[in-house]
């Protein structure tokens, strides 16, 4: 094999192993949504963080008056926000709220 050949065998294996690697090496959607789920139940049991359900009260009628309908809810433990998910007419409506005071910081459509 000549020198320039090894280094391209060289190369693209190394190229294999960087791409596979990163990958095994991250946690799986569902293991990354229970750690979710556990630190916000520990923020909330910590008194740094309203209960799911107060925020929804807050947040969900108001929507329900535009028409919105209330599908579910999901905890962003890195960005430390709630994010609940309304659908009107087809589109979806993400709506951000602070975990800690239940206050709508943005909406995405």
């Amino acid at each position: 094999m000549t020198a320039f050949a090894s280094r391209i065998t060289g190369l693209a294996a190394a190229s294999v192993l960087a791409l596979t690697v990163p990958a095994a090496a991250q946690p799986t959607p569902s293991r990354l949504q229970a750690d979710d789920q556990a630190s916000a139940r520990a923020e909330m049991q910590a008194g740094r963080n309203l209960p799911i359900r107060s925020i929804e009260q807050r947040i969900v009628p108001r929507y329900e008056r535009q028409g919105f309908e209330y599908l579910t809810f999901e905890y962003d433990g890195v960005a430390s926000i709630y994010r609940l998910k309304f659908i009107k007419d087809g589109r979806l409506l993400f709506v951000d709220a602070d975990p800690r005071t239940g206050r709508v910081l943005r909406e995405q459509r």
